[in-house]
């Protein structure tokens, strides 16, 4: 500025400090609503992982039930028994026209719970895209060394999200 526009020169320090003090004002908001996003987030992060370990202790003492149940009923199975078993269960699946990943799941001799559709999509990703749309022809995987988790896991899911 000139010596001459003290005028000019103090209108222009003005116009630089309100600007100052405006970003400053701004950089405060925006710090304000950052904490508050990562509050939140945490927060949300707590409640699913309350709400995830609440359904695995529901899931395992259903589990248990149902083994003592099965106990107590003189259905307990040996191991030699279910080692047998597993070998005549068919590890592949050929997709007949018209069949959906519930409707094979459903079968007695895949897992006789429509539910655990989950399963045979986890195993056999690399050739469905869509676990709603298969092809006929299609040699599905099943997946036989599953445990109980993965199990209640995909049921849940398979419940949760059906496919039609």
């Amino acid at each position: 500025m000139l010596e001459d526009e003290p005028e000019e020169a103090d209108t222009y320090f003005q116009l630089a400090w309100t600007k100052g003090k405006t970003l400053e004002i701004n950089l405060a908001a925006e710090q304000t609503r950052l904490a508050n996003l990562a509050k939140l987030k945490a927060e949300t992060e707590q409640r699913e992982l309350e709400r995830r370990r609440a359904l695995t202790e529901e899931q395992n003492l259903l589990l248990k039930e149902q083994d003592s149940a099965a106990e107590s009923a003189g259905h307990k199975k040996t191991e030699r028994a279910g080692q047998g078993r597993e070998k005549s269960l068919p590890t592949q699946h050929t997709v007949m026209r018209g069949e959906t990943l519930p409707q094979i799941a459903g079968q007695a001799e895949i897992y006789n719970d429509p539910a655990l559709w989950p399963l045979l999509y986890r195993a056999n990703r690399d050739q469905i895209r869509d676990p709603g749309h298969i092809r006929a022809g299609q040699v599905l995987r099943i997946p036989r060394n599953v445990g109980r988790e993965e199990i209640a896991e995909a049921r849940r899911y398979g419940q949760e999200k059906p496919l039609h």
